[in-house]
């Protein structure tokens, strides 16, 4: 049995948007590509074929993760959470101690997960190493960029 993997309630309407889309459009356009490929007769030298067979496997194998990902989510309802301790979910507000910096990310799933938009993994070291952490205290992390130092500045949930 697989284990449950934690997911906003955004996070799962984006994979399902994702899903439909893979499912209703995609699909549907690989399997007439590769009807309009085989029309063109020798398929060993065929190279549109190649390429829409190439993407039907891309297709196929992405629904099937998906498919997997939603059937182990634990989707997670970040409004009503509510904890004295960074958990999944949290907004959190981190100081960098060494350039006085305030920078905010959102703990979420994997698939969610985009550094530029302020959301990172569950699973990334620095999401593991504020888990669990009470506002005001101190984290080491090593970041790709060297040691890091930051302070809980604060965390909500919304």
């Amino acid at each position: 049995m697989s284990e449950k993997v934690p997911m906003t309630r955004a996070g799962k309407t984006m994979l399902e948007a994702e899903l439909k889309r893979l499912m209703h459009v995609e699909r549907p356009q690989v399997i007439k590509a590769i009807e309009e490929a085989r029309g063109h007769g020798d398929l060993s030298e065929n190279a549109d074929y190649d390429a829409a067979k190439e993407k039907q496997a891309f297709v196929e194998s992405r629904i099937s993760d998906i498919q997997g990902k939603l059937a182990n989510a634990e989707v997670v309802d970040t409004e009503s959470l509510k904890s004295d301790r960074v958990i999944f979910g949290a907004h959190v507000v981190l100081l960098d101690l060494e350039s006085d910096d305030q920078i905010s990310y959102q703990i979420v799933g994997e698939d969610e997960a985009d550094v530029k938009r302020g959301k990172i993994s569950v699973f990334s070291p620095l999401a593991r190493s504020i888990i669990g952490r009470k506002k005001g205290e101190s984290i080491e992390f090593k970041s790709p960029k060297g040691e890091k130092e930051y302070e809980i500045v604060d965390f909500y949930f919304k």
